[in-house]
């Protein structure tokens, strides 16, 4: 599978017109075709575009996610280790503004990594406004601890805490593999059969 061609907005399936207080993304980040190996003379296990199409920071700066945040709506983006510095730039091209983390990911296995072997994903949560009201559940805990499972897959526990803590939101899914989860709005290539 290649990447997505810059500026061809046409690639993306469209944006649906309603707006959403929760949003949830995953972004198919580009690692400019960079493989991960099993260790030093060991063979590839892979890397994100022999899994799908990836796409550079501008080319996502460009999608106008902030046309369907509600005024005031929370952004939750996953961002893998090496991406997380452009994570925030997107949020904030986006229109959010920088919160914190939201999760931790213990994948209860080990990657190898340049400096140190890499076993949690962040996932990270920005504002556009005011935190979206009622709230629901104040205690979810930050730390997930969910052995990893298909390439880039990210735990059901994740949504299932978003939904504990915000029970009332519109919600939306962007960059979603499926359309599984009830009360949930989706988009993406793999939930628009592209």
């Amino acid at each position: 599978m290649g990447m997505y061609a810059p500026r061809e907005a046409s690639l993306f399936p469209p944006l649906p017109s309603a707006t959403f207080d929760i949003l949830y993304a995953d972004p198919p980040w580009d690692y400019k075709g960079q493989l991960q190996h099993n260790g030093p003379g060991g063979q590839d296990s892979g890397g994100a575009v022999r899994h799908y199409p990836t796409v550079r920071l501008g080319d996502l700066k460009r999608l106008q996610v902030r046309d369907i945040a509600a005024n005031n709506s929370l952004l939750f983006m996953w961002a893998t280790n090496p991406h997380l510095d452009q994570a925030i730039e997107l949020g904030k091209a986006w229109g959010f503004a920088w919160a914190t983390v939201a999760f931790v990911w213990d994948k209860q296995r080990i990657s190898p990594g340049f400096y140190t072997m890499s076993q949690c994903e962040l996932c990270l949560v920005f504002k556009r406004g005011r935190i979206p009201r009622p709230r629901g559940a104040r205690n979810v805990r930050q730390l997930v601890q969910e052995e990893r499972q298909a390439h880039s897959a990210k735990p059901d526990e994740v949504r299932r805490r978003i939904d504990a803590m915000f029970p009332e939101q519109s919600k939306i899914e962007l960059f979603a593999r499926s359309c599984t989860e009830r009360g949930w709005a989706t988009w993406g290539l793999e939930v628009h059969g592209t």
